[in-house]
């Protein structure tokens, strides 16, 4: 059945549903915890925690205290790693040197975007440069390498370890050899300042391409002010406009968001370069070479005959959709790609929000995963009161993870309404991650955030989300779940710090839950080519150097892998923020969905609450973080070990429930 004859049905026969609608004052504890303001806090003389309970960050001065403290503990640890015989002891000082430095630069990452005080981001931002530097260094460290590499070529004690202590090892020694470890000390040196020198350019880009163009007033028609953010006599326009219903809007903001900007370009341009130095001084033919070492695809090659397989088979579906029915084709457009979701059905069947918003309040969603979580895992979400000082922001909401035998496993701040300065950019942070601790003899909690956009409740409305805004909280929280569900022994290889073409498993998995009806009955996934010619975009820019522009490269790209021609005096590449976190790794939103779909078909399909199934993907595939190699999870999971055919099948199977409505319906 198609999403938009679901939707239909679903309406059409609600009364069957009536008995789920409730007041907010009858939600259970979680679902009024997202529906409903939050409560202020009564007792003003409360003890200021520290952000996320750590009581030096009670104030901006406190990051430099963090900052010196966790440095001077590096100092200790490196010379205990350095100096103790080689064997289990040496694996756990780098992972301590790991953790400590971890969990204060993370913690920052996050709060240098998000916290409302410009004091907050730029002490933030400053301990993510000092940190980030020490780390750079110390993976050029000789001595430091020395040590993991008398313990990797010493076969007999290699041989003594346990399949996780071998395989973090190994992932440390990986960090040093694609630092440049192996270089003389002069070359040493420039390795360092190259990534140095690539900090302050990611953090320009990703600065750059979230802040929004301007125009005068004068320049659009008065009745189309009212879409855009006022600056005087300027209009702002601050992203894409994709899901609003008038053309003009939508034309208007792909024009300005789009402007090429210089000094942004040229940016971009010193970042690839200097990406392309780094490879190849540390030895390989590209950054992609680089970058995909440790993943399941291994080679930029392998990554390209996948994207292009795909991509001629979707042409091969896209050319027959046409020829069985040339009147009946949705515009396939980027700037459009939110009108393929549920809300075009919406729209173009004329549903009264009014039918199917109360099913989709943000308190209803959360009850929904809670429910969906205790089924597959015995795992409830608990809203907690969280203490002075240990927020950002009023509405951000806390959870504790409880499983009902092993307890409680970590916990997910929910910063999800919109407030300005705030990135309108849904992410998942790892505030700290999970690990046995031999100090204290207990497991280190996980820790992580979600990071929503979303419109704020009302004293009489809960936020109501639309079919895309609640895709995209089961996928975040997909990420959240990864995190806690692992109990690794080591932090360095804890939940989402696994290979990024698996990291987004997960995740991806999350949204066909959000699509079976059997969960949710609500709507239904389209994959887009939009993906594999962003993958393909980010393979070219991080190869061999083209001698051609940015933009040069995009409109050859956008041809070839998308069917759509240039729009000039656009450069849609300055806006691709994903080129600083996912550099030559945006496959792995394809490669991580075409795993996910076959974890689903052989796995969920049948039962997407089989108890059985969940305690299966946790064992096989959540529990590991990275402490394992990511097609061997998958492996576990599926009982086989797929090939690059069936990664293809995979993703254009993601067409075949809507090809074969497609066909039936042109047929009618």
């Amino acid at each position: 059945m198609s999403a938009c004859k679901r939707l239909l049905y679903f309406v059409k026969h609600r009364s069957f549903w009536t008995h789920i609608r409730r007041n907010v004052t009858t939600w259970s504890p979680v679902g009024a915890a997202f529906n409903a303001k939050p409560a202020r806090r009564q007792d003003l003389f409360e003890k200021n925690v520290g952000l996320f309970g750590v009581p030096e960050l009670s104030c901006p001065a406190g990051f430099q205290a963090a900052t010196k403290a966790a440095l001077k503990n590096t100092e200790l640890l490196v010379q205990n790693a350095c100096s103790c015989p080689p064997g289990v002891e040496t694996v756990q000082c780098f992972d301590q040197l790991s953790d400590g430095l971890c969990k204060v630069a993370d913690l920052a990452d996050f709060i240098k975007v998000a916290h409302p005080d410009p004091a907050f981001r730029e002490a933030a931002e400053k301990t993510c440069i000092d940190i980030g530097t020490v780390v750079e260094k110390l993976n050029t460290n000789v001595e430091l390498c020395k040590s993991l590499k008398s313990l990797l070529d010493n076969p007999d004690i290699v041989s003594q370890l346990d399949p996780d202590t071998r395989r973090v090892a190994e992932l440390f020694m990986f960090d040093f050899e694609i630092s440049g470890i192996h270089l003389d000390d002069k070359l040493r040196k420039e390795a360092v300042a190259l990534h140095v020198n690539l900090l302050d350019l990611n953090n320009e880009f990703l600065v750059g391409s979230h802040m929004p163009n301007r125009i005068a007033r004068s320049s659009i028609p008065e009745h189309l002010h009212i879409h855009f953010a006022n600056e005087g006599s300027f209009i702002q326009v601050g992203g894409l406009h994709a899901d609003s219903p008038d053309d003009l809007v939508r034309e208007i903001a792909y024009r300005i968001y789009l402007y090429p900007n210089a000094d942004l370009m040229g940016c971009l341009e010193e970042l690839l370069k200097c990406r392309y130095k780094l490879a190849k001084l540390v030895g390989y033919d590209s950054y992609g070479h680089r970058a995909l070492k440790g993943t399941m695809a291994k080679t930029p090659g392998y990554c390209m005959s996948l994207l292009q397989l795909t991509a001629k088979d979707f042409k091969m579906m896209r050319d027959m959709k046409k020829k069985l029915n040339p009147c009946n084709s949705i515009e396939n457009s980027c700037h459009f790609h939110t009108l393929l979701s549920l809300f075009l059905y919406i729209v173009r069947y004329n549903i009264e929000p009014s039918l199917y918003s109360p099913y989709l309040s943000l308190g209803a969603c959360m009850e929904g995963l809670n429910n969906l979580f205790s089924q597959l895992y015995g795992v409830s979400l608990m809203s907690e009161h969280p203490s002075a000082g240990e927020v950002w922001s009023e509405d951000v909401r806390k959870l504790a993870v409880v499983h009902e035998k092993e307890g409680l496993l970590g916990y997910i701040y929910c910063d999800f309404f919109h407030r300005s300065n705030k990135p309108h950019q849904d992410c998942h942070f790892t505030i700290r991650g999970g690990r046995w601790c031999r100090e204290t003899d207990q497991y280190q909690l996980p820790v992580v955030v979600l990071m929503l956009s979303l419109p704020h409740p009302t004293k009489s409305t809960p936020t109501l989300l639309t079919p895309g805004m609640m895709e995209n909280l089961f996928h975040e929280m997909g990420h959240a779940m990864h995190s806690m569900l692992g109990r690794t022994r080591y932090q360095h290889v804890t939940g989402t710090r696994c290979a990024t073409d698996f990291a987004e498993v997960p995740s991806i998995l999350m949204e066909y839950f959000a699509t079976d009806y059997r969960v949710i009955s609500q709507f239904a996934p389209l994959v887009s080519d939009c993906r594999i010619f962003y993958a393909a975009l980010d393979q070219i820019y991080h190869s061999k150097p083209q001698n051609r522009s940015t933009t040069e490269i995009l409109k050859e790209m956008q041809q070839k892998f998308y069917g759509l021609p240039h729009i000039p005096n656009t450069a849609w590449q300055l806006r691709f923020s994903h080129l600083i976190g996912y550099g030559a790794k945006y496959y792995s939103y394809l490669m991580s969905r075409a795993v996910a779909s076959m974890v689903w078909r052989q796995c969920f399909v049948q039962d997407p609450l089989n108890r059985d199934m969940g305690e299966r993907y946790r064992r096989e595939m959540l529990a590991h973080g990275g402490a394992k190699e990511p097609m061997l999870m998958v492996e576990g999971m599926l009982q086989r070990r797929p090939t690059i055919e069936d990664f293809v099948d995979a993703l254009v199977s993601e067409l075949h429930p809507n090809f074969e409505t497609f066909i039936m319906d042109s047929e009618s």
